[in-house]
């Protein structure tokens, strides 16, 4: 009797066990059941979290955050509810480049229990990672360090051509800066440039004078004569819309102070239409062609949502650049750091080795390498090193951008070009860091300093907009729109949603908002609306116009200089194979995107990154799988 009693003790003891598995917080066989919401402020607005309970213990938990940043925002809801569940806990792991949203769900969960009359203390003990698995080995012809837009793309092309590929990315989600980016994709000799009208040719002359400042430059002086020759022809016959590849050549040689590797930016602008094309055969459309800074013309290609209104390219490119790796069978291992690159005794590249997150060690072992790492702007340390000029900058850049892709290659025998070329980028949102897109001055925003004025030619060359922002009181300006532009682009309701903006129903309400003079800023507007009527601003020489800034409301987003983007890093020829200090290339070893120097010289272009990503992404996943053969 008392062994049956004792069995059926364990066996009770069992049942409990299986029925809490994995639950470590609260539980009760009489506890609450139901389902409970919670709300709590997210990154770009309210996040809502309704918990299923069962005998007060999490069995289910959904949430809702519509403002969010696609891309990183919804991961983090994926993700985080996902671990509230498994853990029965809501005191779990933010996702790293997405604690904002992280937060606001723990936070939600937590307001959902006190709705049920649950203490959240009591569910604070479920947090951690599954036990280590320990050291793992896998095999590839392809391995791919870095899951942001480079990576994922040479991922595509080297599956397409028939490679088994892995990639690795040392954080818990995809995208690295690709995800941040908010313009869009330069490219020339588009069939999406033909459906404008031809209107830029200020901007034309404007560059062909520029470029006589370079006159002991062979490239920009030979680019110039052929674009000289085009335009020529253009305005004897005037035909579809002006753009050459030879005019984005030359645009981008200029914006890069003459510095680029003429090679490379060739590679670039003649594989910036195929790229679009590209794109759109799996499923990535960029119909709407602006203006940015630096660019003769009208050459930036954005996405459009289903009402029309621009979106930001990299929320929307990321998802479906990681959909596609997906469906060909692309291995991803998140929150897995790459720390060496494997050789042989000969010097070839044969693989990876990493650390996973809970600190085994992963080999890959591979055929070729591509390395998409992107470059060092979120290493602060290091951007002080090669210019000490930005201590103190803040910066737009993933928490993953820390440059160990270049240290693994220099360790491997790399060269490395132009490591002290480094753009900060003007519009930032000087209280949170956000990226706001230049795309936004090239629709028709303008910049004025605290006393409301405007103080720059809007759509110039970063590096030029950038220190005469510096210059100016407190060294920071406002960025203006109106409530048209707003109606136009979802970009600009996801700043005003997340509280970027100050507004104002008049120049002047506007003005207090921000705290200029009223008068002076009344009549700065004033005085460029009728610049843009007339097609000319004899201020500083602006020859990109939209619609004046004539629709009450006005909105103003306080924006300041930040590290952006790093030009400087490893040197690769056409076929995106590094090259050593000899110029030979390492066998087996590819690199793409802002790991690379050479490509974009001392200011890279609006637009040119995802161009480059997308261009020499492409380039070293063929090169890669030729390789391997």
């Amino acid at each position: 009797m008392k062994k049956r009693i004792i069995a059926l003790l364990a066996a009770c003891s069992l049942v409990l066990s299986l029925a809490g598995c994995g639950q470590t917080g609260a539980s009760s066989s009489a506890g609450v059941s139901g389902s409970f919401t919670g709300t709590a402020k997210g990154m770009g607005g309210d996040v809502t979290v309704t918990l299923t309970l069962e005998n007060s213990v999490i069995t289910g938990c959904e949430a809702e955050g519509k403002d969010e940043t696609p891309g990183i925002g919804d991961k983090a809801i994926e993700q985080v509810t996902a671990d509230i569940v498994k853990n029965n806990s809501v005191e779990v792991d933010a996702m790293a480049g997405a604690t904002i949203t992280s937060d606001a769900v723990k936070a939600a969960a937590a307001a959902a229990l006190a709705a049920a009359g649950l203490d959240a203390a009591d569910y604070a003990g479920g947090a951690g990672s599954a036990e280590p698995a320990g050291d793992t080995a896998y095999d590839a012809d392809v391995v791919v360090v870095g899951a942001g837009g480079a990576g994922m793309t040479a991922a595509i092309t080297a599956a397409d051509a028939g490679k088994k590929v892995i990639v690795l990315e040392s954080q818990a989600l995809v995208g690295g800066n690709s995800v941040r980016a908010t313009g869009g994709l330069n490219a020339a000799e588009t069939e999406a440039q033909q459906k404008n009208t031809f209107e830029e040719a200020a901007g034309v002359e404007k560059t062909l004078e520029a470029a006589k400042a370079y006159a002991d430059n062979e490239t920009i002086t030979q680019l110039a004569a052929q674009v000289q020759k085009q335009w020529d022809a253009y305005q004897a016959a005037p035909e579809g819309y002006f753009d050459s590849v030879e005019l984005m050549e030359l645009d981008t040689m200029i914006g890069g102070k003459g510095i680029n590797d003429p090679a490379l930016v060739a590679t670039l602008c003649e594989g910036s239409a195929p790229a679009i094309d590209w794109l759109a055969g799996i499923g990535i459309e960029m119909p709407s062609v602006s203006s940015f800074g630096g660019a003769s013309v009208k050459r930036i290609h954005r996405p459009l949502d289903a009402e029309g209104k621009v979106v930001s390219v990299g929320s929307y490119m990321i998802p479906k650049l990681e959909e596609n790796m997906t469906s060909r069978g692309v291995q991803l291992l998140t929150q897995t750091t790459a720390n060496a690159l494997l050789t042989d005794e000969s010097g070839a590249v044969t693989g990876v080795e990493a650390t996973d997150k809970n600190g085994n060690t992963v080999t890959v072992n591979a055929k070729a390498v591509v390395l998409a790492t992107g470059g060092f702007g979120a290493n602060l340390e290091m951007v002080e090193q090669y210019a000490p000029q930005l201590k103190g900058f803040m910066t737009t850049n993933a928490p993953g951008i820390l440059g160990q892709g270049i240290e693994m290659a220099v360790a491997a025998g790399a060269a490395t070009v132009d490591m002290d070329q480094i753009q900060i980028h003007p519009t930032v949102q000087a209280d949170t860091a956000a990226l706001i897109t230049e795309g936004l001055r090239g629709d028709g925003a303008i910049l004025v300093n605290a006393e409301g004025k405007r103080f720059v030619d809007e759509v110039g060359t970063r590096d030029v907009v950038s220190a005469a922002e510096i210059a100016q009181t407190g060294s920071y300006s406002w960025l203006v729109v109106d409530q048209k532009m707003a109606d136009a682009s979802s970009v600009i309701q996801g700043y005003i949603s997340k509280g970027y903006t100050v507004t104002g129903n008049t120049a002047e309400e506007l003005a207090a908002a921000a705290g200029m003079d009223e008068a002076a800023f009344a009549t700065t507007l004033e005085t460029w609306n009728g610049y843009v009527k007339a097609g000319s601003d004899p201020e500083f020489g602006r020859t990109s116009f939209a619609e004046p800034l004539d629709t009450a409301p006005y909105y103003a987003i306080k924006v300041t200089a930040g590290v952006h983007h790093t030009m400087g890093g490893l040197v690769i020829d056409t076929s995106a194979a590094v090259l050593n200090e000899n110029g030979e290339a390492i066998p087996g070893l590819y690199a793409a995107g802002e790991v690379t120097g050479g490509v974009h010289g001392a200011n890279r272009l609006g637009g040119n990154a995802v161009s480059d990503f997308t261009v020499f992404g492409r380039i070293a996943g063929e090169s890669a799988a030729a390789f391997v053969g």
